[in-house]
């Protein structure tokens, strides 16, 4: 026998926070025209890069924002959880996006070192200076919503790095205008990239994590397995399960031995309220499956069943 709760979540951690995404995506494209400009005219290979970093957070936003549309879709019989784990790929995108960035950043630097560039300070500084500003009212937009949903904190670590890296920028241009050290714009470049690189990673590892199924972080199947214990009617559980859908929908699922004497329509109905009310007061998991069994069912249980 089994229970679901209250079904699957009908609005995404990130489909709650859409129209955030579409500010932060047009102030984004709007710096990354300015600081394009400002690259070509200046010279500068930081700007350039930090420019490129901030195209590739604007085109993770609107993958973010095309997923989260997608997983609104309902579920259907051969999706039977629907398109939701569409935002957990967009993610995995964005995530291998930065890497990319990353590699081809460091080349061109490597390459400006032993081939320094004459670079304008004056444009690549008011560029940055922009672009530096624009980032912190990024950061207050998309502030909070990054702890609910991987897409939007991918989004927010990105535009923190956005912020870093327009500061290295900032101190790029600072030294050339005044010591007229060139290289200096290259080694802002490699700094960008550096900055790219463990974001890109935290984001991916959260993203594979997803992916392989593996328990939501800050969930023990073990604690929640001495909660169903502690539900009257219980002798064992077992076959435990919990994982992800996509951010903010964990799903749980567990078989469950009780008393012969709960296995009556009316016992089952309290025993199915008692386990479904523990799992979302304690572990704020609302969907859940549970298939109550009589002790004796155990002789037919997989060997494999936790």
């Amino acid at each position: 026998m089994s229970a679901h709760s209250h079904g699957l979540h009908p609005v995404t951690a990130t489909g709650k926070h859409r129209k955030k995404l579409v500010l932060v995506m047009a102030i984004t494209l709007a710096v990354v025209v300015v600081q394009v400009i400002g690259a070509v005219l200046s010279g500068s290979l930081s700007l350039l890069a930090d420019a490129g970093h901030m195209l590739s957070d604007a085109a993770g936003v609107f993958i973010a924002l095309l997923a989260a549309w997608i997983a609104s879709r309902p579920a259907t019989d051969r999706s039977t959880y629907g398109y939701q784990r569409a935002e957990v790929l967009a993610a995995l995108a964005n995530a291998v996006l930065l890497m990319v960035i990353a590699v081809v950043i460091t080349i061109e630097a490597v390459r400006r070192f032993s081939e320094p560039s004459d670079v304008r300070t004056d444009i690549m500084l008011i560029a940055a200076v922009l672009g530096a500003a624009a980032n912190l009212v990024c950061l207050l937009i998309l502030h909070g919503g990054h702890k609910e949903s991987l897409n939007i904190r991918g989004a927010y670590l990105e535009v923190l790095g956005d912020l870093l890296g327009s500061i290295a920028v900032i101190v790029a241009a600072v030294v050339i205008a005044v010591t007229g050290y060139q290289q200096a714009d290259a080694i802002a470049s490699v700094l960008i990239a550096v900055m790219i690189v463990p974001r890109a990673w935290s984001l991916l590892r959260d993203v594979i994590n997803v992916l392989l199924e593996s328990a939501p972080k800050g969930v023990d199947p073990a604690m929640i397995r001495e909660h169903i214990l502690r539900v009257e009617g219980v002798v064992d559980a077992h076959d435990i399960h919990a994982w992800t859908i996509t951010s903010g929908v964990p799903v749980f699922s567990a078989h469950v031995v009780v008393d012969a004497g709960a296995l009556n329509a009316e016992g089952v109905d309290r025993m199915l309220d008692r386990l479904t009310h523990c799992l979302s007061n304690h572990f704020d998991t609302e969907h859940c499956t549970f298939q109550l069994e009589p002790l004796e069912h155990a002789v037919h249980e997989s060997r494999q069943h936790a």
